[in-house]
């Protein structure tokens, strides 16, 4: 039987926004309740819904979520220790105030800090496809390779596949799996591969996360595996493993730093020394800390006030 939780926090947060940003794509909305938000963590159906900026309710059939009770583990997923006013420096809003504006309906948004696995195997999935289809290869993942999950809530029986662990998707191949990466058996390969190293210890994602190592040693790390480049390693650091400093550069990031930012390395086509140079642009910019953080913002602001993207 599912419980009911409270969560009162003095962050302003808008919950739809933050966990329909592009960082995650394991929430669905309730099908009869629009205002709530359905995912599987833990081995557990968790239904969360947003009361006022500063209240969340979450219903799940434990007070713990890996090892944490229930208002800790959401305050921690959603980055509610973080205040707003210390992702963005002073600076920035004098030398780009109009960016700063367009800001001002984004400032709500949410960094999710996610599991790292799942995090991990999402972004392999979703390297060079739109939000559309990355939601629907992941949620083939889970109905195929997932483990089921239900629950009643309010008479209503709820049905929800959860994230395959790795040895689900270790056992597989890339013939099978190629179902979910759409039909891209390279791609379904390295996902097996990376999950039989993750089985095997051979890639030990909590040694790596924050703050067990230094940010590049986990980026050299991640890119020592097949399929893992510079955009997914930051990906994967920055909302799996805790590294708010980490920088992915897509399209957008690539095009905001060139438009708003006035970077001469974003005129240049994105190689990995590009990349490289236009992360540290990015930390003499938006600061050292949380460069990753205010990133995503900017990303998610750039997508729907500049290209009217609005579907994640």
């Amino acid at each position: 039987m599912l419980k009911e939780f409270l969560i009162t926090h003095n962050k302003e947060l808008e919950i739809e926004k933050s966990l329909f940003s592009g960082q995650s794509f394991l929430w669905k909305k309730h099908q009869s309740n629009l205002d709530s938000f359905v995912t599987v963590m833990d081995k557990r159906l968790v239904i969360i819904s947003q009361l006022s900026p500063y209240t969340i309710r979450v219903h799940c059939d434990s007070e713990v979520l890996y090892g944490q009770k229930i208002s800790a583990f959401i305050s921690h997923y959603f980055t509610l220790d973080v205040p707003f006013q210390k992702i963005f420096s002073s600076s920035f809003k004098s030398n780009y105030s109009e960016v700063w504006r367009l800001l001002d309906g984004y400032k709500s948004i949410a960094l999710l800090r996610q599991h790292p696995f799942e995090t991990l195997i999402s972004f392999m999935c979703a390297q060079g496809i739109g939000m559309r289809l990355i939601r629907q290869q992941i949620n083939r993942l889970c109905e195929r390779y997932g483990e089921f999950y239900e629950a009643e809530m309010e008479g209503e029986m709820l049905c929800f596949s959860g994230f395959p662990a790795p040895e689900q998707l270790a056992c597989l191949n890339a013939e099978e799996l190629s179902y979910c990466t759409n039909n891209n058996r390279e791609r379904a390969a390295n996902i097996i591969a990376v999950a039989r190293k993750v089985v095997e210890g051979r890639l030990d994602l909590s040694s790596l996360s924050y703050p067990n190592m230094a940010f590049e040693e986990v980026q050299a790390r991640l890119t020592q595996e097949r399929g893992i480049g510079l955009k997914i390693a930051d990906c994967v650091a920055l909302f799996g493993l805790g590294y708010f400093e980490a920088f992915p550069i897509d399209t957008h990031v690539h095009q905001f730093m060139a438009q708003w930012f006035k970077v001469p390395a974003a005129s240049r086509s994105l190689t990995p020394a590009t990349y490289r140079q236009l992360t540290l642009e990015a930390r003499e910019i938006l600061g050292s800390h949380y460069t990753g953080y205010a990133a995503h913002l900017l990303f998610h602001c750039w997508r729907c006030e500049v290209k009217k993207l609005c579907w994640f």
